[in-house]
């Protein structure tokens, strides 16, 4: 199925149909093996696969035989799964595994080891950030924080002799301080390097990062690709195009044997795919981060609406965004949408269809107006996630931010006001009067409340049984 990201299908006289996103979204994970007729892919719960006899078992564990073997390492619904996530992201491979956390650590673990360096943009998820900190460094690996992410010469000056990998996100959360995707990755490719995104508050609808030179994409599936904040998941997808084969000096684990003395190298047997069939069986499959198969089956239930979602998302939020940048009580607000947003260039270049739906902004009254507006509102949802198809708000001071010494989160702009939002699907005139509400509240009115209240829901009466 070949994919066309322009959403215009054409017709050429060498090849198939080009198809849109939204097509292949819908029809990409289909699979042949419908032996009962089912629509859609099956939900195989099944930790192991019967082998037919002696020699099938033998090849599959040789990978000379493409079945399936244990759940843990393969499932017919994840693979499935995997093949659109690739296709719709650009790449060659995905693996997907049991949460954006670990999709982070797989990806970054099949390339790094002991005694390499890496470069990092700072405005990262925290939970990368204690992970680059304190996991990474007991394992003998040093995390680099680059001062100016936006800058190639802040990048190249901090490059040194071990550096293994770069690293960024795509829309950081919360403050939307966007990354030049293409001016990084340059960079990286200057030195050996793959250049390593998180791409979740993005999705592969809003901009493909494959296409600007990123090597490896991760997403916390949880969040939009999934979006019912109904089931846990990560995916790791690789471009499969660095050169690996130039580099056997600098990633020595994918230029050894891959499976004992006198067997082929990862480079030599995987080519472009060496790190990430690394990640995959040396990785993944030992330390054991299995994404379930129902999981997975969740997971392609939100991909075939990811655009429908993500415009609404997207256009949601600009409409908020720009109602927030109104009010006297708010000092900043932090969407790459907006014109007023210091990287909204990169928006405009990267994020053509929109800025995603996760942003901040921040109260000049500091931590007791944050509370008062929180603790108002009625239709978003205090809530430590994003990407939900509800509108979610929170305060990173004091939650998802809260370890982080308060000199850094001075530093990062995780002022006492800041709020987070997650813009939903809902009615955006809904949205508005919620805010709305609950800033009157901040003013010190007493306003009514937007939803009916009182009485215990009737309980639906068993008749007929």
């Amino acid at each position: 199925m070949t994919l066309n990201l322009d959403e215009t299908a054409t017709e050429t006289v060498a090849g198939p149909r080009t198809l849109g996103f939204t097509t292949v979204q819908v029809h990409g994970a289909d699979t042949t093996d419908l032996g009962y007729g089912a629509r859609i892919n099956p939900v195989y719960l099944s930790a192991g696969f019967v082998f037919e006899d002696f020699d099938q078992a033998r090849d599959r564990f040789a990978g000379d035989d493409p079945g399936y073997v244990y759940s843990r390492i393969n499932n017919p619904t994840n693979a499935a799964v995997e093949r659109l996530v690739a296709e719709l992201e650009g790449g060659a491979a995905a693996t997907l595994v049991g949460s954006g956390q670990a999709a982070v650590t797989v990806a970054v673990l099949g390339i790094v080891q002991a005694g390499d360096h890496v470069l990092s943009a700072p405005s990262i998820y925290e939970g990368t950030r204690a992970l680059f900190r304190h996991n990474l460094a007991r394992f003998g690996v040093e995390v680099e924080f680059v001062d100016e992410p936006n800058d190639p010469e802040d990048w190249r000056r901090r490059v040194r002799p071990n550096t293994r990998l770069f690293y960024g996100e795509v829309i950081p959360n919360p403050k939307n301080d966007l990354i030049d995707l293409a001016a990084i990755a340059q960079v990286a490719h200057e030195h050996g390097s793959p250049f390593v995104v998180d791409a979740t508050l993005a999705t592969p609808y809003l901009v493909r990062p494959v296409d600007h030179g990123v090597d490896v994409v991760v997403h916390s599936t949880s969040k939009f690709l999934a979006g019912h904040g109904n089931a846990i998941g990560g995916v790791v997808i690789d471009a499969g195009r660095f050169d690996w084969a130039a580099h056997t000096d600098r990633y020595p684990h994918l230029a050894a044997p891959a499976s004992g003395p006198g067997t082929p190298s990862f480079v030599e047997k995987f080519g472009g795919l060496a790190a990430f069939a690394y990640s995959r069986g040396a990785v993944a499959s030992r330390l054991g981060p299995s994404l379930s198969p129902f999981n997975a089956f969740l997971l392609q239930q939100g991909l075939e609406t990811l655009s429908l979602r993500v415009q609404r998302h997207s256009d949601n939020a600009l409409t908020v965004a720009r109602w927030l940048e109104q009010q006297p009580e708010v000092s900043s607000v932090d969407y790459a949408g907006l014109e007023s947003h210091p990287q909204h260039d990169l928006a405009v270049r990267y994020l053509p269809r929109g800025a995603g739906s996760v942003f901040a902004f921040t109260l000049a009254d500091g931590l007791d107006a944050a509370r008062t507006v929180i603790d108002a509102v009625e239709i978003f949802t205090r809530m430590t996630h994003v990407g939900d198809v509800r509108s979610l708000i929170l305060h990173p001071p004091t939650t998802t931010h809260s370890k982080l010494p308060a000199a850094e989160r001075e530093r990062a702009g995780i002022h006492p006001g800041l709020i987070r939002l997650s813009v939903g699907i809902e009615d955006v005139d809904d949205l508005l009067a919620d805010l709305d509400r609950a800033f009157r509240v901040l003013r010190g009115e007493r306003p009514p409340s937007l939803l009916a209240r009182g009485g215990t829901a009737a309980t639906t009466p068993a008749e007929g049984l």
